[in-house]
């Protein structure tokens, strides 16, 4: 078996943007006239979609709402995320990233993002960072149904890899994923993939737990050693 992709998770891997999701849901709660929870967002949002993280929070509270008012709620929130990021002279993207992406480019393998975020907002800040060049296939909340830790981003995007690369013939055990939160761990590795956990959300030793590799950063991920454990010519550390 050999690594024949990556895939990225995007809020708290590629962009370190969790603080403005969870205001605008706050912001969001405080025009609902409901109270917001900082303890609440952590437990029901982080690693899942604005869907799913805000149609349990509402339902917390006893609200249920038609998908037709919670798609205006949606909608109200990604423009308020857009109108953020344009008062931002610089987008806060991770150290390490394009540290990564070198990384990957060399080994010349194709590259995605599987996230519960709209596609306008991952497009956005991948343009905006210069780096929507090297992610040939996004998948994004409004293109499933379901949110992490269902595994069904992954799959799609193991299949979309496969479509724009036939000569690539990948399994979803042969595609790497990184992820910083429980959620989106669950989801990779209930899809068969391998998976980093990188501790920007979530201290180390909780990720370590679940992931297959852990670091603190991702340019302290050594991509060469994790190809020699796909090809089985070395055993799995858990630390980077």
């Amino acid at each position: 078996m050999t690594l024949k992709a990556v895939l990225f998770d995007f809020n708290g891997v590629i962009i370190k943007d969790e603080a403005i999701h969870q205001q605008l849901i706050e912001a969001i709660l405080i025009e609902e006239n409901l109270r917001p929870s900082p303890q609440e967002y952590r437990e029901i949002c982080l690693g899942r979609s604005d869907r799913v993280c805000l149609a349990d929070i509402l339902k917390r509270r006893g609200r249920v709402v038609t998908d037709s008012y919670l798609n205006q709620i949606i909608a109200r929130k990604a423009e308020a995320y857009q109108r953020q990021l344009e008062t931002l002279e610089k987008l806060p993207i991770y150290p390490g990233v394009e540290d990564l992406i070198f990384q990957i480019r060399v080994a010349q393998l194709p590259m995605g993002v599987v996230s519960g975020a709209l596609r306008c907002e991952v497009e956005l800040v991948l343009s905006r960072a210069q780096l929507a060049q090297y992610f040939t296939v996004i998948v994004a909340g409004d293109d499933i149904k379901v949110s992490k830790p269902e595994p069904d981003g992954y799959l799609l995007a193991v299949e979309q890899l496969n479509q724009q690369y036939p000569e690539l013939k990948a399994d979803a055990s042969e595609c790497l994923a990184i992820e910083d939160t429980f959620a989106g761990i669950e989801a990779a590795k209930r899809a068969g993939m391998q998976v980093v956990g990188v501790a920007n959300t979530y201290p180390f030793h909780m990720l370590q737990r679940q992931a297959s590799w852990t670091v603190d950063y991702l340019n302290e991920l050594e991509l060469d050693r994790v190809q020699q454990v796909y090809s089985g010519t070395t055993h799995q550390p858990s630390r980077m």
